[in-house]
């Protein structure tokens, strides 16, 4: 039986690889969500008139990949304390977020934030800023098709992801953890 997840990190087609990469990755969509229109097209979402982040939907199996190692992924390709911005991509879109699908996800998403957040003071760096919600209520909209695995299509394409070079805790990663 395989969850469903969704993150923001950004930009989504660099994130979006570096999910279907991941060996218990099933399945890996681009859309957008958090929003205030019904089914944005990318250039509304551009705009930052619709509120929405640009998202990746990771379906996998837990059987081979636990939501814990998928989160920690999550935390270390982009930089969780920069505000509506990863590199140089600004405005809302591209803000850090989390959307839960089940208590259990939301619990796990906010003790990994906290084990992070510790990693990252430790390190002297800022506070995280990522959202976690419940995607209960919230549509998923797909993106335009030329969006989906963007990076598969085009190799060379654009993948902008900042992260803060700080490593999540190995041991609080494994896969089936």
């Amino acid at each position: 039986m395989s969850q469903t997840a969704y993150f923001a990190t950004g930009c989504f087609w660099g994130a979006e690889r570096r999910f279907w990469n991941l060996e218990g990755v099933l399945q890996t969509s681009v859309g957008y969500m958090g929003g205030n229109k019904p089914d944005p097209t990318y250039k509304e979402v551009c705009s930052g008139k619709t509120n929405h982040a640009e998202m990746v939907e990771v379906i996998f199996d837990p059987q081979l990949i636990s939501y814990k190692r998928v989160l920690a992924e999550f935390w270390v390709m982009h930089d969780p304390t920069s505000l509506n911005q990863q590199g140089g991509d600004i405005g809302t879109q591209y803000r850090s977020a989390i959307f839960t699908t089940s208590a259990q996800q939301m619990q796990q998403a906010v003790e990994s934030k906290e084990i992070y957040q510790s990693e990252l003071s430790e390190n002297g760096l800022g506070e995280i800023v990522t959202e976690i919600l419940p995607a209960s209520g919230v549509t998923y909209w797909l993106a335009e098709e030329y969006h989906q695995r963007y990076l598969e299509k085009n190799p060379n394409g654009y993948d902008c992801h900042s992260s803060t070079g700080i490593a999540f805790p190995a041991a609080v990663q494994s896969n089936n953890g």
